[in-house]
């Protein structure tokens, strides 16, 4: 326990793929006000995905105002802030203006493509892992920043002279409220430049990759006090910072080895608790830092990321205009009994694990003239069922152990006809808890314990409550039948970009 608690609530800021939001929390975890607002999206080329900082940080303060206007409350009656995000966007910024230097360059982005082949040599995308716990892939930060060094001008140089900061977006945060420099551990973990041991920065991967150390933030655990905010949160303890994914774990209390939840977000991520060893997988999984409470032992995870899931409604949404709010999905789903033979593999950014193939993209399989909006919609809702069950095949194959629920958690998870699906493919029950928010409960409950508004994780567990469950009913021949039927659709995304492609 680091400071002296003040205020009645916990607040997180989630600085999201899609939007930013912050939700305030009681001493029960139940949430007493939420507020968000979305952000553009910034296509300059196919595969290129980009957000604009400037407009992150103004929403991020509009968020937290609203949140404690909604509540009428004012910055005083908070014991801690804490901040969770989407992990692996990547931002250079200038350290005395503090502007940045280009857009944020999003995960999803596959501009790096041909610098990672370059970067796997004669070894390949497992080059680093042993190091890192990361295949090489343009999912992660490392690549980014070596990109923007080599593409912005006069960068370089200035980053080497420690005028130019790189930070993921929980560190530009933090960096814009306490003036610190400053990341975490899971977020650190997600660069391919931290030392899964170590966890410092590896000064291997640092000259492999070509990223100056002078421009890197210090790292610090998930739970402990960064810095005093100022400006609309001003005096307020900035005291955790988790990866989206990583919070989602501690939000649903995942803390015993073998515990695992799947967020269902604008992609899908599986993370089951390893302890205090960095399992090393052979199925294509990513090893992590789950989290670090201070000065205790970091504790890693097993990771399978899903680059395209609640994204693929929003396109359906955006690009084809089938629906007009995303919650429609789930209506036109069921005006069909099932998919009529289509599968949707939404490889846009390739596909994530445990393939790792940048080279694919997107394809709708299994087409005829019978088949309609409904067919369609129904194969967008089942192709993240699917992919989460390739996910958890490998994590058994990791593990040797059979996943015997699955905790969930997301904007996903309030549609039912997925959740039943997803129960039926997994032949396994998966279970949503009450507060369904857990990626800002997450990061709520690791600076709450940093400031001792909660004492221990057993406190944590005790308000972690169900509130739907799903069982499977569907035949095996029948499920098998299908996945057969999706692993043929997988096939055939790959190999789609050509080496010569820009």
């Amino acid at each position: 326990m680091q400071g002296q608690m003040t205020g009645s609530y916990v607040a997180a800021i989630d600085q999201g793929t899609t939007s930013s939001r912050c939700i305030i929390f009681g001493h029960d975890g139940a949430i007493a006000a939420i507020v968000q607002k979305e952000h553009r999206q910034i296509f300059p080329r196919p595969g290129w995905v980009e957000h604009d900082a400037e407009e992150i940080w103004a929403n991020v303060q509009e968020v937290v105002a609203g949140a404690l206007a909604r509540l009428k409350i004012g910055p005083a009656d908070l014991a801690a802030v804490g901040i969770t995000n989407q992990r692996e966007t990547t931002l250079l910024w200038d350290k005395v203006s503090g502007k940045p230097i280009h857009n944020a360059i999003v995960w999803q982005d596959t501009r790096t493509d041909r610098l990672v082949r370059e970067l796997g040599g004669e070894i390949g995308q497992d080059r680093f892992r042993d190091r890192c716990g990361l295949p090489l892939a343009t999912y992660f930060a490392g690549p980014k920043v070596r990109w923007l060094l080599d593409n912005v001008d006069g960068v370089r140089a200035r980053a080497e002279a420690g005028q130019v900061l790189f930070g993921t977006m929980d560190a530009w945060l933090i960096w814009k409220l306490t003036g610190r420099h400053v990341t975490d551990v899971t977020n650190a973990s997600r660069t391919m430049l931290m030392n899964l041991a170590t966890l410092d920065w590896d000064p291997v991967l640092l000259e492999a990759i070509g990223v100056p150390r002078a421009m890197l933030p210090e790292i610090r655990s998930s739970s402990e006090v960064y810095g005093t905010a100022s400006g609309v949160l001003e005096g307020v303890a900035v005291a955790s910072a988790l990866g989206d994914q990583q919070a989602a774990l501690f939000g649903q209390t995942c803390f015993a080895v073998g515990e695992g939840k799947c967020t269902y977000g604008t992609g899908s991520f599986l993370l089951v608790n390893t302890g205090e060893t960095a399992a090393v997988s052979t199925h294509g999984l990513l090893t992590t830092v789950g989290y670090q409470i201070g000065s205790q032992p970091a504790v890693y995870a097993l990771e399978g990321s899903i680059a395209v899931s609640g994204a693929l409604v929003q396109w359906v949404r955006d690009n084809l205009g089938l629906i007009d709010k995303a919650s429609d999905i789930e209506a036109l789903a069921r005006t069909v009994e099932d998919n009529g033979g289509c599968y949707f593999v939404p490889a846009f950014s390739g596909l994530f694990a445990p393939y790792w193939q940048s080279d694919a993209r997107g394809v709708i399989a299994g087409l005829t003239g019978y088949i309609t909006k409904g067919h369609i919609a129904r194969a967008v809702l089942e192709a993240t069922a699917w992919q989460t069950r390739e996910v958890v095949d490998a994590m058994n194959a990791d593990s040797g152990v059979r996943l015997t629920s699955l905790k969930v958690d997301g904007g996903m998870t309030a549609n039912d006809l997925l959740m039943g699906f997803q129960a039926d493919v997994l032949d396994t029950p998966v279970v949503r808890p009450v507060v369904a928010e857990t990626t800002c409960l997450g990061a709520a409950y690791a600076a709450g314990l940093a400031v001792g508004f909660w004492p221990d994780l057993e406190s944590l567990r005790k308000n972690w409550r169900k509130s739907a469950e799903w069982f499977p009913a569907l035949a095996s021949e029948t499920r098998e039948r299908a996945y057969a039927k999706w692993k043929k659709a997988v096939r055939r995304t790959m190999d789609w970009v050509d080496e010569d492609e820009a």
